[in-house]
């Protein structure tokens, strides 16, 4: 079967799936739907029925990012939901909100939308900085924490402001700084500099281009480049901020739930030297592990290993340290 997108091209859905419409509700075996959380109306994508997984995703993607673990992890016997964050893909664009507080209360917001008490949560990238926040100020809603491509927000802040060679998202934080530059040269030529990152940011495995295509259309959604680089403003305006100095303060909390942390060997945002460390603000099992021959984008450059160290993990009644 083939789904047409908005904007022309197509793209190959599940066999038997029906398309829901539009660039972002992508045809699957999963369910879309809407939840209310913390003022605004998140897109969700689910599969699956057990405890709860909720997933996360980075910059410059959005919930499809995810949609191989959509099915690894319901086929093991868990119930996978996929959101957008705040102003991404299907989710409101609202005009303010973007600061981690903010962004953890939605993801904790969504988890009560949902139904549960708690849930595992796994974030990429961005999404990966929200989870890390979340399970220090919200720690009652996080079973698990697994995080990808991103090390604590500690160690990120001293890897992004310290120095630290091979840096690549020092200059893409520096960079969005301006105003209405960054949002303009996302979607100038249908997007092309998401194709870009998700080309440079990868290991060997490059995304395919039907891939590129669903990336680039969705950023093109009004108000989405904005929404996306607000929160990279955040990072350095804070810095002198009493809300700033306040999220720093505590992000001192040690995390107290179990937390696996994946990181490409290749990954050129934050390398893997720059990315360790981050078990010093874990008070709980944690378990680090390196991908080879990997780069930013661990759950679609090397699906099945990344399936594999999760799902292992999840099933893991005394995860290791």
């Amino acid at each position: 079967m083939v789904v047409t997108l908005q904007g022309g091209g197509a793209m190959r859905a599940a066999p038997g799936a029906a398309a829901d419409g539009g660039p972002v509700r992508l045809a699957g075996p999963w369910t879309h739907r809407d939840v209310s959380a913390n003022g605004a109306r998140f897109h969700v994508a689910e599969l699956g029925e057990g405890p709860l997984v909720l997933l996360l995703h980075g910059f410059p993607q959005f919930w499809w990012s995810w949609r191989h673990q959509l099915e690894e992890l319901a086929a093991a016997g868990f119930r996978a939901v996929a959101m957008d964050l705040r102003g991404v893909g299907g989710s409101d664009h609202t005009p303010r909100g973007y600061d981690p507080p903010s962004l953890a209360l939605d993801v904790a917001g969504v988890i009560r939308s949902l139904g549960e008490r708690d849930a595992v949560v796994v974030g990429h990238g961005w999404g990966g900085y929200l989870a890390w926040t979340l399970a220090v100020m919200r720690p009652s809603v996080v079973r698990r924490l697994a995080v990808a491509s991103m090390p604590h927000p500690r160690i990120y802040k001293r890897a992004l402001w310290t120095g630290v060679r091979g840096v690549r998202a020092r200059r893409m934080v520096l960079g969005f700084q301006l105003p209405w530059v960054p949002e303009r040269r996302l979607v100038h030529g249908g997007a092309e500099a998401v194709g870009r990152m998700l080309r440079d940011w990868s290991g060997p495995s490059k995304p395919d281009e039907e891939a590129v295509r669903v990336y680039r259309r969705v950023m093109q959604v009004p108000g989405a480049a904005h929404c996306a680089v607000e929160p990279y403003r955040w990072l350095l305006r804070s810095v002198p901020r009493p809300d700033g100095i306040r999220f720093a303060q505590r992000m001192k909390r040690p995390v107290r739930v179990p937390v696996l942390q994946l990181h490409g060997v290749l990954d050129p945002t934050v390398p893997a030297r720059a990315a360790a460390g981050s078990s010093r603000c874990v008070a709980a099992p944690y378990r680090w592990r390196l991908l080879d021959g990997v780069g930013h984008f661990p759950q679609e450059e090397a699906p099945e290993v990344f399936a594999t160290e999760l799902i292992g993990w999840l099933n893991d009644p005394e995860p290791d340290r």
